[in-house]
Order: C-alpha cells, then structure tokens, then sequence
C-alpha cells in the first residue's frame, strides 16, 4: 500500500527536509507555499497579532514499509532545535487507494504487489 506523508513546515526549514528526502533516495516530493494557525493561534509580536503564519507544505507518497523511515527523516530534520518548539509543524499521513499517470492514463496500484 502507498502512503501519503503532508508536513508543514517552517520555510527556512524546506531546503534541508527537501535535500535529506533527496540524500535518503525519497526524490519526489510536491512543496507549496501556504499559511496558517496551530493552537497557538498566531504569534503577537507588539500590538500586531499575526493570525496567519507563512509555511511551507511538502507532499510525498511512498511504501507503507517505508513510512517510519521517511517520517523520522521529516521530524529530524525539520526541528528548529533538538527539543523542537512551538511552529516547527505537523506531519498528515493517509493511505492513497488510486495513482494515475497524466501522460499515459494509466492507473498503477497503490497495493503492494503480493507473490503468488
């Protein structure tokens, strides 16, 4: 079965969650500029509120067998600091029950192929 694994992440964070998924052989990976709250709601720096934080959304589906291999990879990487804080994410994961290929219409299994 395929997984899909959504972060969102800091955006000073991309480049390096993006180039350890690269170094780790995970290279397809969607990025999306998008914004939002956690259950902090925003940050209040003076007597501005900033409801909306800018992040950063990476998007890759893998093998259900490699799930925790890539999940620890994103965690790791896109910590601020080792304890982590406040804003550093939060990581989606979903099972993926059809793929398609645009250019040949072709429908590729999301299962893991079981030997006969």
């Amino acid at each position: 079965m395929k997984i899909m694994i959504r972060s969102i992440i800091r955006p000073e964070k991309t480049h390096d969650v993006m180039a350890a998924l690269m170094e780790a052989g995970f290279p397809a990976v969607t990025r999306m500029s998008v914004a939002g709250r956690g259950k902090q709601r925003g940050i209040k720096i003076g007597e501005i509120t900033y409801d909306e934080i800018p992040k950063e959304m990476l998007i890759t589906v893998v093998d259900e067998k490699a799930k925790e291999f890539v999940l620890n990879i994103i965690m790791k990487t896109a910590k601020t600091s080792e304890k982590g804080a406040f804003g550093d994410g939060k990581i989606f994961v979903s099972p993926v029950e059809e793929i398609y290929t645009i250019s040949s219409g072709i429908m590729e299994s999301s299962k893991e192929e079981v030997p006969a």
